[in-house]
C-alpha cells in the first residue's frame, strides 16, 4: 500500500511539472496572427509615430470632418495626416496677403453652380473639370438613388444635369445654401495645373470625344483672331494660342463671350473658392488610388459605393508630356500663364515647373 501511494504521488508530480513547462512554452513563444518577435519592433514604431503627431487631439481636425460620426479604421491612420497637411497648407496660403488676388474668390453663383449636392448623405462635391470628375459624378448619382450601380449609368446621362439627379447648390435658397456649406462633408479634386490645361486643350479642341462643336467652331476662332501671331497660319487652334489667351491679364472679355464653357480651364480658385469655403478633404489626382477610398471612408459612404476602377498609370504626372507641350512656347507666355495659375500651384502644393526656372 505504501508503495502505491508513492507511485501515485510521483505521477502527480510528473503531471504538475509537465503543466508548468507547457505554460512556460506558451508564454515564451506565443505568436498569434503573425505578431511574432520579428514584427514586434514594427508595431512599436508605428504606435510611437502616431503618438508623436498627436492624431487623437480634436483640435487638429476640421469641425465637420466626420459628419456621419463614423470613425476611421486603424489601417487608414496615415491618410488623415496627408490630408491634414494639405488643409494646413491651404490655410497658410489663404492667409498670405501677397497672394490674395490669386487665392480668393467670391462665393458667387458661378461657384455655387459647380457644387453638386447629395442631401441623403450630406455631401457637397465641387466640380473641377479634367480631373476625373465624371467618375465622382457617377458616385453621387448612385448615392442620390437615380441608379442602383455605377455600371448602370449611361454615359450621356452623367453630364445631363436635367436627368442625372444631381442638384446644384445654386438651386437652393440662401439660408439652405449656408446650412449645407456649414454642415455637409465637402470635397474636390485637383491635379497639376499645367497638366490639367493640356488635358482641357486636347479634350475640347483636338479630340472632342463628346462631339461639342462649339469649342472648335465658336471658341477656337475667337481665340485665334485675338492671339495668333502668324495670321497666315490656317491650322486650327494651337496650344500656343491657348496659352496666350489664358495668360492674358485681359482674358475676361473673351471669358464672358464663352460663358460656362470656360470651366474646363479656369483656376481651381475660380471654380471652388477654397479660401472662402471650408472643405473637408482636397484629393489629388496624382494620388487618387489612395485618396478615392479615403474620401469615401471620410464621408461615411464606403459601405454603399466604390470608386470606379482606375486604369494603371492614368493618374501619374506625365512630366515628359508637359515639357513637350510647353517646349515651343515662349518664356514670356509661360510666365504670364504661371502668373495667373500661381494661386493653384501654391494652394495645393504643386512645385513651379522646372522649365520655367531654367
Amino acid at each position: 500500500m505504501h508503495h502505491q501511494w508513492l507511485l501515485l504521488a510521483a505521477c502527480f508530480w510528473v503531471i504538475f511539472m509537465f503543466m508548468v513547462a507547457s505554460k512556460f512554452i506558451t508564454l515564451t513563444f506565443k505568436d498569434p496572427d503573425g505578431y511574432g518577435a520579428k514584427q514586434e519592433p514594427l508595431i512599436l514604431t508605428a504606435v510611437t509615430k502616431v503618438e508623436d503627431v498627436h492624431v487623437p487631439e480634436e483640435k487638429h481636425w476640421p469641425e465637420e470632418f466626420q459628419p456621419t460620426g463614423k470613425a476611421f479604421s486603424g489601417n487608414l491612420i496615415h491618410q488623415p495626416l496627408v490630408h491634414m497637411e494639405r488643409l494646413e497648407l491651404l490655410r497658410n496660403v489663404c492667409r498670405d496677403t501677397a497672394l490674395r488676388d490669386l487665392s480668393h474668390a467670391a462665393v458667387s453663383k458661378f461657384v455655387l453652380d459647380r457644387i453638386f449636392v447629395c442631401d441623403k448623405h450630406k455631401i457637397l462635391f465641387c466640380q473641377t473639370p479634367k480631373v476625373g470628375n465624371t467618375q465622382w459624378k457617377k458616385v453621387l448619382i448612385v448615392l442620390n438613388g437615380a441608379f442602383s450601380s455605377i455600371e448602370e449609368i449611361p454615359e450621356n446621362i452623367v453630364h445631363d444635369h436635367e436627368k442625372n439627379g444631381l442638384p446644384r447648390l445654386s438651386s437652393f435658397s440662401d439660408s439652405e445654401i449656408k446650412k449645407r456649406l456649414n454642415l455637409y462633408f465637402k470635397f474636390f479634386i485637383v491635379r497639376d495645373p499645367f497638366e490639367r490645361l493640356i488635358s482641357a486643350f486636347k479634350d475640347k479642341f483636338v479630340h472632342n470625344p463628346r462631339f461639342e462643336p462649339w469649342y472648335r467652331h465658336e471658341i477656337a476662332p475667337g481665340i485665334i483672331r485675338k492671339y495668333r501671331k502668324n495670321r497666315t497660319e490656317t491650322k486650327g487652334l494651337q496650344f500656343e494660342d491657348f496659352v496666350r489667351y489664358l495668360g492674358d491679364p485681359n482674358h475676361r472679355w473673351l471669358d464672358v463671350q464663352f460663358g460656362d464653357h470656360i470651366i474646363h480651364w479656369v483656376t481651381y480658385v475660380e471654380l471652388c473658392a477654397p479660401c472662402e469655403i471650408t472643405y473637408s478633404v482636397i484629393g489629388h489626382h496624382e494620388t487618387l488610388e489612395d485618396d478615392a477610398p479615403y474620401i469615401l471612408k471620410a464621408a461615411g459612404i464606403d459601405h454603399l459605393v466604390s470608386y470606379p476602377t482606375i486604369p494603371p498609370g492614368i493618374t501619374v504626372y506625365n512630366r515628359t508630356k508637359v515639357e513637350r507641350y510647353f517646349s515651343g512656347i515662349s518664356k514670356r507666355d509661360i510666365r504670364r500663364l504661371y502668373a495667373r495659375f500661381e494661386g493653384d500651384f501654391k494652394l495645393f502644393g504643386y512645385p513651379e515647373p522646372d522649365f520655367l526656372l531654367n
